[in-house]
């Protein structure tokens, strides 16, 4: 009885000792020398394809592609589509298209010394991606370049211009868009020969006075303005003048026509009434001249006439019998 029970004991301590030691095995590592020359082919096939990958890239119709090689540069992309390089040749890519620069305003001195407060703007692109790439480098950077080489210019063109030239009352003697026309094309010269960028154009938006100086200009404008209002008026009465001196003429002519033609009628008049007086004189002697005598009286009595007459006076024969 006792041995059995020893002998129980002892084969359950040897299973439980070789579980132990199969839970503890150590595992065999991953052949992956193995893995690769059972699959040599496959991975040729795809070192071949990321190497026909990096031979070949693409441009867009907004890039430019500079290609380099250990730092320098090899060649330029400016078409859109599929271009070939050389596996270890790098890329660098552009935005190629205009770009707007809008500086802070600054202050200019005309040439008549007053002083203006300029806001303008700058389009630019870059147009010689190697020569960009090897003086510039980035947007920001070509924005400096760009700044400095257009204000520095506005200052010069400004320097020789009057502020009247600038902001004259008189649209035809404006010089701002011919100026601004120049400095365009002397700022283009430059940032192309220097940085690879194209200028295309340099415009002002806003054109301020200083506080100091507004209240001269101002005055000065109004004093412009009122002196061709003064001219303006001096013309008008000039020509009103003008207008009535040849009015009273005409006015001379014809009133100096229509007397002479009033006085032939009255002249006519006048003997064909002495024709027809003398007829009637002819013919009726006493007739006619009662009727003069009474024509006569009529011109000179009227209600406030006094006569005093001869008793033997014709007119008083006429006025008390009738004849």
């Amino acid at each position: 009885m006792h041995d059995h029970s020893g002998h129980h004991h002892h084969g359950h301590s040897h299973s439980h000792d070789h579980d132990h030691s199969h839970e503890h095995a150590p595992r065999e590592p991953f052949d992956w020398s193995g893995f690769f020359k059972r699959n040599r082919n496959l991975w040729l096939v795809l070192a071949g394809v990321v190497l026909v990958w990096r031979m070949f890239y693409t441009v867009t119709e907004t890039e430019f592609v500079l290609v380099t090689r250990l730092g320098r540069p090899v060649s330029t992309a400016t078409e859109a589509g599929l271009h070939f390089k050389w596996p270890f040749d790098s890329l660098t890519v552009f935005d190629r298209r205009l770009r707007v620069y809008d500086p802070a305003g600054s202050e200019f001195l005309t040439r008549d010394k007053k002083n203006l407060l300029i806001d303008s703007y700058i389009l630019w692109k870059i147009a010689d991606p190697k020569t960009f790439l090897e003086t510039v480098g980035d947007a920001e950077a070509a924005n400096m370049r760009v700044h400095d080489i257009a204000l520095s210019g506005l200052a010069a063109e400004l320097g020789r211009h009057d502020l009247e030239e600038l902001i004259s009352p008189e649209p035809e003697e404006v010089q701002s868009r011919a100026m601004l026309d120049r400095l365009t094309e002397t700022t283009g010269s430059r940032a192309l020969a220097e940085y690879g960028i194209e200028v295309v154009d340099v415009r002002i938006k806003r054109l301020n006075l200083p506080e100091q100086n507004k209240q001269s200009v101002y005055a000065r404008m109004r004093a412009e303005r009122e002196r061709i209002a003064r001219q303006y008026r001096a013309e008008g009465e000039e020509q009103a003048l003008r207008i009535r001196a040849e009015a009273d003429r005409t006015r001379e002519e014809i009133l100096s026509a229509a007397y002479k033609e009033a006085e032939e009628t009255k002249g006519e008049g006048d003997a064909e009434a002495a024709r027809i007086y003398g007829e009637a004189y002819s013919r009726n002697q006493e007739l006619y001249k009662l009727t003069r005598t009474l024509e006569t009286y009529k011109k000179t009595l009227d209600s406030d006439t006094t006569v005093i007459l001869n008793s033997d006076s014709e007119l008083l024969r006429v006025l008390t019998r009738g004849r």
